[in-house]
C-alpha cells in the first residue's frame, strides 16, 4: 500500500508544465498512457495490500521473531520487484525505438531501483516518446525509496519487538550492534532524517549549480541512495561541469560512510569521523586506488589523462562511483588501461561503510577478515600464542562475528563463481555480436533468397571472429556484470560497461541478474533461505 501511495508522485511528471526540464524538451502533450499506467500500477499496489492486511487482521499468533522477519524482509523485496515493474510495463516504456518493455526488463529495472543497484536496460533516456517523464522520475524515487530499506521504515514507524531487531540487521547491511528496540527505532529515525536531510540539502545545491529541479532531484536520489540512476544517456557527463562532479563525489563519500558515525559527527564534531577505523579504511582505500590510477593512466596515455587535474579528477570520480556502489560515470572507463579496469573492477567487491547506503561487502568485514587472517597466519608458526581479535582498540569477545565474516565471505565467493558459470555457460555468443552456426541457419530459413552469398562469408568469418578474443571478452564481460549486479554497482566492462547496459543480455539472465541484485540489497541470507523447504516447516 505504501508502494502504491509512493506512486502518486510521479503522476504530476506526466503533465508538459510540470515535465519541462531545462537541458531535455518537455512532452509536448499529457502523457496519457503513462499517466493511466501509473494509476493502474496504483491501483494493483493498493488492492494487493488491502487484500493481505484484511486475510491477516484477525490473526492472533503472538510475536514475530526473526524466522517471521527474514520471511518479511525477503518476502517484501519479491513483492516490491514485482510492483514496481508495473509502471514500466503499462506505462508503454520502450527499451529502444519499436522494443516495448518485457515485464522481466521491467522487473530488472524495478530491483535495480529498490537495490540501489543503477543497472539498466534502457538505451534512450532522453525520448520522452521511449520513457515518459513520470516514469522516468519513478525510476529515480525507486532509488529514494531503497536508499536505507523499506523495511527500515516499517521498522521506524510501526516497531516489531525483537524482530524489528532482524529486519534492521538485513535492512543496515554489514555487521551492527545489538540494542534494544526504542533504540533501534530511535536509530532507524535517525538515519531517515540524516538520509532525507542530505536529499533536501544536496538537491539545492545541485540547483544552484545549474540543474533544473527535476534532474536535480533524480540525480541526487541516485547520489545518496549511491544507486546511479541518471536522467541522461551520459550521466552526469551530460553537465561537463567539474563544480557538479566534485559535489557529486563529497556527497557519494558521505552516502558510503556510515550514518552512526555521521551522528556522532554532528553531535560531537569531525574527530568522530577520523577515530573511526572503517571510516580511516574506506579513505585509505579511496585515496590508494585514486593515486595508482592516475599513475598508470598518465603512463598508458588513456582518454582523460592528458595532465595532472584532469587525471585526478577523472580517476577519483571513478573510484569513489564505483566503490560507493553508486555506479555514476563521467569517463568511459572500459577504455583505460588494464590496471585502471581491474582497480576498478576489485573495488567492487570493496563497497561502502556499514550503516550506510552502499553496497558491496563492506570496509568493515574487509578490515576484519585481514585480522582474522592475519591471526591464523601466526598461529600456523606460534600455535601456544593467544591473541584477542581487536578493532579500532575495541575488543571483539563474540567468537560468532569472526566465523561469521569468513562464512559470508565464502557465501559472496560461491554465488559469484555460480553465476559467473551459469552466464558463460548459457548466454548465447550473440550477445557479443559473434555470428555462429545457428544463427546464420536460422537466417537462412527467414530469408534464403538474400542468404546465398552472406552465408559462405560468414562462415568463413566464423572463426576469426572467435579467435579475435570474443571467448576472453565473454569471459570477463560475464565476471564483471556478475560483481556489478551482486554488489549493486550498476555498470561494469565490457558490454555493460560505462557507455552501455545490459539490454544485450538475454531475459533469462536479466532474471538472474534480478536475484543478485536483491541478494546483494539485503545481505543474502534473507533471500537464501526462501528457497529452502525446512524454512517453511512449522516447528
Amino acid at each position: 500500500m505504501l508502494i502504491g501511495a509512493s506512486m502518486g508522485f510521479c503522476l504530476p511528471f506526466a503533465f508538459p508544465a510540470l515535465a519541462n526540464r531545462t537541458y531535455l524538451p518537455a512532452a509536448s502533450a499529457f502523457e496519457s498512457q503513462a499517466a493511466y499506467g501509473l494509476l493502474l500500477s496504483m491501483t494493483i499496489s493498493i488492492v494487493s495490500g488491502a487484500i493481505l492486511w484484511l486475510s491477516g487482521r484477525r490473526h492472533r499468533g503472538g510475536p514475530l521473531y526473526q524466522k517471521e522477519a527474514m520471511a518479511i524482509v525477503g518476502l517484501s523485496w519479491v513483492m516490491a520487484t514485482i510492483l514496481g515493474a508495473l509502471p514500466y510495463y503499462l506505462s508503454g516504456t520502450q527499451i529502444a525505438a519499436n522494443e516495448p518493455i518485457t515485464f522481466i526488463e521491467a522487473m530488472f529495472e524495478s530491483q535495480s531501483g529498490f537495490s540501489t543497484t543503477g543497472a539498466t536496460v534502457l538505451t534512450d533516456l532522453e525520448t520522452p516518446g521511449l520513457v515518459p517523464h513520470c516514469i522516468l522520475f519513478w525510476r529515480s524515487w525507486t532509488h529514494f525509496l531503497g536508499g536505507l530499506g523499506i523495511v527500515v521504515l516499517f521498522v521506524a514507524i510501526l516497531g516489531q519487538g525483537s524482530a524489528g531487531k532482524a529486519m534492521m540487521r538485513a535492512e543496515m547491511p554489514g555487521p551492527t550492534k545489538e540494542g534494544s528496540m526504542a533504540r533501534m527505532q530511535h536509530t532507524a529515525l535517525v538515519f531517515a532524517a540524516i538520509y532525507i536531510g542530505l536529499n533536501l540539502i544536496l538537491t539545492v545545491i545541485y540547483a544552484l549549480e545549474g540543474m533544473s529541479l527535476f534532474d536535480s532531484m533524480c540525480h541526487a536520489f541516485g547520489t545518496m541512495a549511491t544507486g546511479g540512476f541518471s536522467t541522461y544517456n551520459r550521466s552526469l557527463g551530460r553537465f561537463e561541469s567539474v563544480t557538479i562532479e566534485y559535489t557529486t563525489v563529497l556527497f557519494m563519500i558521505l552516502a558510503g560512510t556510515n550514518f552512526t558515525i555521521l551522528y556522532l559527527t554532528l553531535l560531537r564534531g569531525p574527530q568522530a569521523l577520523f577515530r573511526d577505523i572503517e571510516f580511516r579504511t574506506y579513505i585509505g582505500f579511496i585515496a590508494v586506488a585514486s593515486v595508482g590510477i592516475v599513475f598508470f593512466g598518465m603512463r598508458a596515455g588513456d582518454v582523460g589523462f592528458g595532465n595532472i587535474f584532469d587525471s585526478s579528477r577523472n580517476a577519483l570520480f571513478q573510484v569513489v562511483s564505483i566503490m560507493t556502489t553508486t555506479g555514476y560515470g563521467t569517463a568511459d572507463f572500459d577504455k583505460w588501461n588494464n590496471f585502471g579496469r581491474g582497480a576498478l573492477l576489485l573495488l567492487m567487491f570493496v563497497g561502502g561503510c556499514a550503516g550506510s547506503t552502499g553496497g558491496g561487502l563492506k570496509v568493515i568485514r574487509h578490515v576484519l577478515f585481514y585480522k582474522i587472517l592475519r591471526h591464523e597466519i601466526e598461529k600456523a608458526h606460534r600455535p601456544r600464542v593467544v591473541r584477542l581479535l581487536r578493532v579500532g582498540g575495541s575488543t571483539v569477545d563474540d567468537p560468532n562475528i569472526a566465523h561469521g565474516i569468513v562464512v559470508y565471505f565464502s557465501i559472496i565467493l560461491a554465488i559469484f563463481v555460480f553465476s559467473w558459470l551459469t552466464l558463460i555457460t548459457f548466454e548465447p555468443s550473440s550477445t557479443w555480436g559473434v555470428v555462429t552456426e545457428q544463427t546464420i541457419a536460422q537466417y537462412e530459413e527467414k530469408q534464403p533468397e538474400e542468404a546465398v552469398e552472406r552465408i559462405e562469408k560468414s562462415k568463413q568469418e566464423i572463426s576469426e571472429l572467435m579467435n579475435e578474443g570474443t571467448i576472453d571478452e565473454k569471459l570477463l564481460d560475464c565476471a564483471s556484470a556478475v560483481a556489478a549486479t551482486l554488489n549493486n554497482i550498476g555498470p561494469g566492462l565490457g558490454v555493460v560497461g560505462a557507455t552501455q547496459n545490459y539490454a544485450r543480455f538475454s531475459q533469462g539472465a536479466k532474471l538472474l541478474f534480478v536475484w543478485l541484485m536483491m541478494l546483494g540489497r539485503v545481505e543474502v541470507f534473507s533471500v537464501l533461505v526462501l528457497v529452502f523447504p525446512s524454512f517453511w516447516r512449522r516447528i
